[in-house]
């Protein structure tokens, strides 16, 4: 379908074993930057994720080119559309792990965790449970800052500050989801190839991880179940269940999500400071008044 807007974004990933990074991010850097695209490229030794922005046309070379290495044939990308480009520069970098869970034996190209597409997932909530008989709870595997943002109805939110907490969270707190099915969930899908395959490893008997994550969700579903926006990671802030920027924006002092109420604070200045920068000073007052900075 033809995009009523400009500028074309672009979200995907595929975990592969990816041994010329160094090599190729020189490739990745020269195409965006003769294409116009702006955004983030990761290269790691387990996979790619991206995120860019550019006209339709550009795009569609990028991908025709990525598609034309074997490692990337088969990649599945997600689309929406803004008026204006959402980064502001072309970013190519190396990492250890395209999404940092720092446990290494969790190899999501050897083997996935069971997936569930949006509308099965929309018709288990319909009906209270899944096709077995067995209640469905949603974990959120996103950082606390985002799930603020908006998150499904009824969700299961340990108020972890990075990925890397997880593993050890979730573990802990195995015993409360016995006999039930638990439907992992991030923004595009990557947390969770890696956080359901080590639910699994621990001992969770029913796990599902939601294919494409909450944006594909909206897009074949739409906002069913789910209470907000989604968090992205570029200048929109956060997309509403039709896949269109909000009012929302982030705080580049403190980086806190600051909604359209807040933004009408007299402490909030575009790019400056925030409620939360306030909030935070406050908190570091000594009790003899002297504000500790």
């Amino acid at each position: 379908m033809p995009s009523p807007t400009p500028y074309v974004n672009i979200a995907a990933y595929k975990f592969i074993t990816f041994s010329d990074t160094a090599e190729k991010r020189a490739e990745f850097r020269a195409l965006c930057e003769e294409l116009g695209l702006k955004g983030t490229i990761l290269l790691s030794p387990e996979g790619i994720n991206l995120f860019l922005a550019g006209l339709r046309e550009p795009i569609d070379r990028f991908l025709a080119w990525l598609r034309s290495d074997a490692h990337f044939a088969d990649i599945e990308v997600k689309e929406s559309y803004s008026d204006r480009q959402p980064f502001t520069k072309m970013l190519v970098k190396l990492k250890r792990e395209i999404i940092t869970m720092k446990n290494p034996l969790i190899r999501p190209e050897e083997g996935r965790a069971p997936a569930v597409d949006p509308k099965t997932l929309k018709r288990w909530l319909d009906q209270g449970h899944d096709d077995s008989g067995r209640p469905v709870v949603m974990m959120d595997t996103r950082n606390a800052f985002e799930v603020d943002v908006g998150t499904f109805n009824n969700t299961v939110d340990y108020r972890i500050e990075k990925f890397s907490e997880f593993p050890e969270v979730v573990q802990r707190h195995k015993p409360d989801f016995d006999g039930k099915t638990v439907v992992t969930f991030c923004t595009g899908g990557i947390r969770c190839e890696k956080a359901a395959i080590h639910m699994q490893n621990v001992g969770y008997d029913s796990v599902y991880q939601l294919e494409g994550g909450i944006l594909k969700y909206f897009e074949e579903v739409g906002g069913d179940h789910y209470t907000g926006d989604c968090f992205v990671f570029d200048y929109r802030t956060a997309l509403n269940p039709k896949l269109e920027a909000t009012e929302t924006k982030q705080c580049f002092a403190c980086r806190a999500v600051v909604t359209p109420r807040e933004q009408l604070s007299p402490w909030y200045v575009p790019g400056e400071s925030c409620p939360h920068c306030w909030k935070r000073d406050v908190s570091t007052v000594t009790d003899s008044g002297v504000e500790s900075r």
